[in-house]
């Protein structure tokens, strides 16, 4: 009989008592890492200056919550509901857009909504322009920026007689900037509620 010069070592055997520790040790791992959250991405380059070739910081959209909307709430303030943001002009900067009504403690106030911007130095955020004026009785269930155009869902109603609480018209409308204004389509034709 041959003996190795290593030596028998008893590690270099598996028995099942190892297997269970290492998926015990793999399951930890898994479970601790499903409770970190990841980091944000950074992946996107910044553009380029078309001048000068140098990257530029990306600017970020105007925060509607330090805007002044043109709404008169009386007592009440004015509260933005939703928004969404993008470059609705094409000049690398991304504009935002904010459904706005004011916080009436009954009923549904009518939104309006609007298009935010800010100048290239960053100042306060400002409305450039009325998308939907709260004298409309609109209100908005969704919006979004999608390829430099606004999308949104509307409810309204038919006529004057119909009243606040039962919107019976639902309109997909979309918004895109065009020779200094936003014009207005409507992809699909108005549905009754």
């Amino acid at each position: 009989m041959q003996h190795s010069a290593v030596p028998d070592l008893a590690h270099t055997h598996t028995r099942p008592i190892h297997w269970i520790a290492t998926a015990t040790a793999v399951a930890g791992v898994v479970a601790l890492s499903s409770l970190l959250p990841p980091d944000a991405a950074t992946a996107a380059q910044a553009a380029a200056d078309p001048k000068t070739g140098a990257a530029r910081a990306e600017a970020a959209p105007p925060d509607p919550a330090a805007a002044a909307f043109p709404l008169e709430c009386g007592p009440v303030e004015a509260v933005v509901q939703k928004k969404a943001t993008g470059d609705l002009d094409g000049d690398g900067r991304p504009e935002t857009v904010a459904v706005v009504h004011c916080d009436a403690p009954m009923g549904t106030p009518p939104d309006g909504v609007y298009v935010l911007t800010r100048d290239a130095g960053g100042g306060e955020p400002r409305v450039v322009a009325t998308l939907v004026d709260p004298r409309e009785r609109r209100t908005a269930t969704g919006i979004a920026v999608r390829d430099g155009a606004v999308l949104a869902t509307l409810l309204g109603y038919s006529s004057a007689d119909v009243p606040s609480c039962c919107p019976d018209v639902t309109d997909d409308v979309k918004w895109r900037w065009k020779n200094g204004a936003f014009v207005r389509s409507d992809p699909g034709q108005a549905r009754a509620v």
